[in-house]
């Protein structure tokens, strides 16, 4: 069965970071590997990634930035770096561990039981029973942009932007992945638009097929994020240039297949 590794884009994340909960995942001889990806980060950062990879070499890596070039490219970075080693089952997860890592196994399982699928979408979705603690006032104000994403890809989602994802190895999610992404915080809605564009070249199959959202059962706020109010109201603009780019009537993504081997590959600590 193949073994789920984890790319965790991190940018001064020293004091942040839940160190006891990686670590633990880390030493133990079950669970994910761990792809940490160190966005230039003007901190300790390093060094604390550095510290936690050399507890497991077999299970944690680090692949450092020069510079910070935000969470985009971090994860596609890493992304990239993790399908050149040939890792099958890759996902991107948020540093903070919002989302529990206890919550993989169920992203995982469903996609082994299910072989057409190519991406497992966490949803932060506050069902009876699920313990789902979101600030209010970033809730009242991602509903508004999610109205707008569903009108922008044209399909029913309910939460494109939970940190916790993963993906099937296969041509399209790597093509997805093969060309710097237009936006710094709705990549997550571009991913999806490339592969809504890629199905119409016949490149990938019916979104509705290949992703599938999961509810997951527990997702905690935790203070510090580095997204701001404000990038809620820039996110209407970047939604208008990934439409453009992906979807607008005569356009289309075109990948660029050679890159997704060119990735820097993670070093080992």
């Amino acid at each position: 069965m193949p073994v789920p590794t984890l790319v965790v884009p991190c940018y001064n994340e020293a004091q942040r970071l839940p160190i006891e909960e990686f670590s633990s995942s880390i030493e133990c001889q079950h669970g994910p590997r761990f792809l940490f990806v160190n966005d230039g980060s003007r901190d300790n950062t390093e060094a604390v990634l550095q510290d936690l990879a050399r507890r497991n070499p077999h299970k944690g890596t680090v692949l450092s930035l020069g510079e910070n070039r935000g969470k985009a490219e971090a994860v596609r970075q890493g992304m990239l770096a993790a399908f050149s080693r040939g890792d099958t089952h890759v996902g991107f997860w948020d540093a903070d561990l919002a989302t529990p890592l206890s919550e993989l196994s169920r992203f995982e399982s469903i996609l082994l039981q299910n072989p057409g699928l190519s991406l497992v979408l966490g949803s932060r979705v506050p069902l009876l029973g699920n313990s789902i603690r979101k600030d209010p006032f970033r809730h009242g104000l991602g509903r508004v942009v999610a109205a707008a994403i569903g009108w922008t890809l044209g399909i029913q989602v309910h939460d494109t932007q939970c940190g916790a994802k993963l993906f099937r190895d296969t041509a399209a999610i790597r093509a997805v992945f093969s060309v710097p992404f237009i936006s710094r915080w709705l990549f997550d809605v571009e991913i999806l638009a490339r592969l809504i564009s890629l199905n119409r070249s016949k490149m990938a199959g019916e979104i509705e097929s290949i992703a599938l959202e999961l509810p997951l059962t527990r997702w905690d706020h935790v203070e510090g994020s580095k997204v701001k109010p404000t990038d809620f109201f820039r996110a209407f603009h970047d939604l208008r240039r990934i439409w453009l780019a992906n979807l607008a009537p005569g356009t289309s993504f075109v990948p660029e297949v050679q890159q997704s081997a060119a990735a820097v590959r993670p070093k080992a600590a």
